[in-house]
């Protein structure tokens, strides 16, 4: 890029009102014009602690973190670059330098934080999450032929990447769709290793049983309806 771009973060939130104060304050001030912080139906004080740190806070009531993340893209104000970022503090905010790079210098459409690549604390990435994206990684290489470790939620897009996903899942197979539709519409996808820290809180998917079997069935039903069509 020729022209210094337009960053902007969408940060899906539901219950984290301890967790979104630290990650806002670690979003490097001088790399990002914009943060928007899509509240999916908090009954916290999360949406209050994301105004008060200047975040714009966009309310999304139905749920699902895709049905977060649309919302967020809905409301951004044309960006180069869209960086995806989760609320619980597990993701490392002051590495998105490092996230973007491969966009500014490289020409990549697409860049995966990898936890696998990076250092993840102990206990941060469950042994249920670790197995999870080994096998979807490893059926989206088989099936699209293209390597991933991970599917990370840090993640950054370059915002004409992102119009031609024409995303749609409403769900957990969010991140999966992303990489696929990547992979597909033959865009230059990268990973890079970010750090990984025990989120704040429970996690809301992995942190139960009927999240895991959910998140796990419907990033599986994703990659095979991508692959049949």
């Amino acid at each position: 890029m020729t022209q210094i771009p337009r960053i902007s973060v969408i940060i899906p939130v539901f219950n984290e009102q301890d967790a979104i104060g630290a990650v806002l304050n670690d979003i490097p001030s001088d790399l990002v014009d914009e943060i928007l912080v899509v509240d999916n139906g908090s009954t916290d004080k999360t949406a209050r602690v994301a105004r008060e740190l200047g975040a714009k806070v966009i309310r999304e009531d139905r749920r699902g973190y895709g049905q977060t993340c649309l919302a967020g893209i809905c409301a951004l104000d044309r960006p180069d670059i869209v960086v995806f970022l989760d609320g619980d503090y597990s993701d490392h905010p002051n590495e998105m330098p490092a996230l973007v790079r491969p966009i500014l210098e490289e020409g990549a459409d697409l860049v995966i934080g990898s936890r696998k690549l990076g250092l993840s604390e102990p206990g941060a990435l469950l042994p249920q999450a670790r197995f999870g994206n080994w096998l979807a990684t490893r059926l989206i290489r088989l099936m699209f032929n293209v390597r991933f470790t991970d599917l990370g939620p840090f993640r950054a897009v370059t915002y004409h990447a992102l119009k031609q996903m024409d995303m749609n899942d409403r769900t957990f197979g969010w991140t999966v769709e992303m990489q696929v539709k990547a992979a597909l519409l033959g865009l230059n996808s990268r990973e890079v290793p970010v750090s990984y820290r025990c989120r704040i809180g429970i996690s809301k998917i992995t942190g139960t049983i009927n999240g895991t079997i959910r998140a796990g069935w419907k990033i599986l039903y994703t990659i095979f309806k991508y692959r049949v069509l």
